[in-house]
């Protein structure tokens, strides 16, 4: 895999432990994000490093950079249907770029304007944002909140081909760390590197809650 893993353990001890914070695995050029489907999207998507065949265009998809919360979501790619585990190394302008265009999924997430404002965005945008609690190994809430995004119509387009630079298949990977968390060794569990995202721009830091 071309993805940097690091001893869980290792990493908590450097992690925010509480508000709104984007951790992920980037640098200047990509940002890693997760997503699950059955297998016949996800062996297509591999195959031809981006989506097609079985897969929606006309369904909001939702990306995650969090690849704990991922596994939280998937059931550590147990769940029906979300059996393949995708890792998408996603161009960061791309990121950042559906970011500047989102609106928060629920009005009481939102600043700085009233609740029709709100409404109206939401009909018009194409690009949700959501933070929910994060969560450990085994599921459990943490204070941390972790972030998550909506993709639709053009921007769906441009996530499923053009903004991705590599589609890696890494359910056996998560299989095999799943077994460290059944039988409670987390100081075996190794998961990607994973740091606070923050951006140059101050208002979308902002706009996202970011604690700098």
């Amino acid at each position: 895999m071309n993805i940097e893993l690091k001893k869980y353990n290792e990493q908590i001890v450097n992690w925010p432990k509480s508000g709104y914070h984007i951790m992920a695995q980037y640098d200047d050029e990509k940002i890693l994000v997760y997503q699950s489907y059955k297998k016949e999207i996800g062996d297509f998507a591999v195959k031809n490093q981006f989506f097609g065949g079985e897969f929606s265009m006309e369904r909001m998809t939702w990306i995650k950079p969090n690849f704990l919360w991922m596994m939280y979501r998937n059931g550590w790619g147990t769940k029906e249907g979300q059996e393949s585990v995708l890792a998408i190394h996603l161009r960061k302008e791309a990121f950042e770029n559906y970011l500047r265009n989102a609106v928060y999924s629920s009005f009481n997430q939102t600043t700085g304007i009233n609740q029709e404002e709100w409404q109206e965005q939401v009909k018009t945008s194409n690009v949700r944002l959501q933070w929910d609690p994060d969560h450990d190994p085994y599921g459990m809430k943490l204070e941390r909140r972790a972030i998550q995004i909506g993709l639709r119509n053009e921007f769906i387009k441009k996530f499923s081909k053009d903004d991705i630079i590599l589609i890696q298949d890494i359910s056996d990977f998560v299989s095999q760390q799943h077994h460290n968390v059944i039988n409670n060794q987390l100081d075996n569990l190794i998961i990607p590197l994973e740091k606070p995202l923050i951006f140059d721009d101050m208002e979308l830091n902002k706009m996202l809650k970011i604690l700098i």
